[in-house]
């Protein structure tokens, strides 16, 4: 069983090699959380994973609600279960603070009444797409290519130590001051600057095709011109800035001159 959550498609295709290769279910965090389902039953002998893109160096806000209502019929002692991030470049204490959270929910106790951890973990380095600060950029279309060349590898090395079930592998880049990241600037960002305010569109440029609201993952637009809710929901994962097509979406106006970036967005365009 896998958990995930998804913006611009990163994770989404990183779980969903993962999945088909070790033959896992995998479940879209935001269509659980529309379903109302918080609650399941681990199969005997099966995995339970965690995937997620890193925000603002921490777990993603929807992540870490949607663990804070998880519930299990039962834990064994000898649940084998992982969390792998995707970051662009690196993630910090993200897999601490999930750790954490998982230990919070007094409900997910194993039969002993140890808390469920995440006792084998990965970051996957992928092409960037927070464009919402002066310095954060895309990538340019060679670094994007070689960023996906790389954790194509790095993948096959990650299935092997999951069907093999090794436990207690860190696998991380936590860049060179983690808890600064983490707890500093990413606490800052993740309470101040996850909101859907800024995000305007250009009505003239607008085709009313409503693909912004379809991909946002916390229905959080309604409407062609697209309006954003401003209902709290809004993870900042700028999948509706990235998949309109006619770049018409914008975040402020730092974005107005920034490139957009989907998971296999140029094969899509070819």
């Amino acid at each position: 069983m896998i958990f995930y959550f998804s913006g611009t498609g990163n994770t989404r295709w990183v779980a969903t090699e993962i999945a088909k290769a070790l033959g896992e279910e995998l479940l879209y965090i935001p269509n659980l959380i529309r379903e109302g389902r918080y609650e399941f039953a681990l199969k005997d002998d099966e995995r339970l994973g965690f995937c997620f893109p890193t925000h603002g160096w921490q777990p993603p806000r929807i992540v870490r609600e949607f663990i804070e209502r998880l519930c299990f019929d039962k834990l064994s002692n000898q649940t084998f279960c992982w969390a792998l991030t995707t970051c662009g470049d690196n993630m910090g204490e993200a897999m601490t603070i999930l750790n954490k959270e998982l230990a919070a929910n007094t409900t997910l106790r194993k039969e002993d009444g140890q808390p469920l951890q995440a006792e084998t973990l990965f970051s996957v380095i992928m092409p960037e797409s927070y464009v919402c600060l002066p310095f954060m950029k895309t990538d340019p279309e060679d670094k994007e290519r070689w960023k996906i060349e790389n954790a194509q590898r790095q993948l096959h090395h990650i299935i092997s130590i999951l069907k093999d079930r090794k436990r207690g592998i860190e696998e991380l880049e936590k860049g060179a001051t983690p808890r600064l990241y983490s707890y500093v600037i990413g606490g800052y960002f993740n309470k101040r600057m996850i909101t859907d305010k800024k995000f305007t569109v250009d009505a003239d440029v607008c085709i009313h095709c409503g693909k912004c609201a379809k991909v946002c993952p916390v229905d959080n637009i309604k409407g062609t011109p697209p309006v954003w809710l401003h209902n709290g929901k809004c993870t900042c994962c700028l999948a509706c800035y990235h998949y309109c097509p006619v770049h018409a979406v914008n975040y402020g106006k730092i974005t107005r001159k920034r490139d957009q970036y989907y998971f296999n967005r140029r094969a899509d365009r070819k």
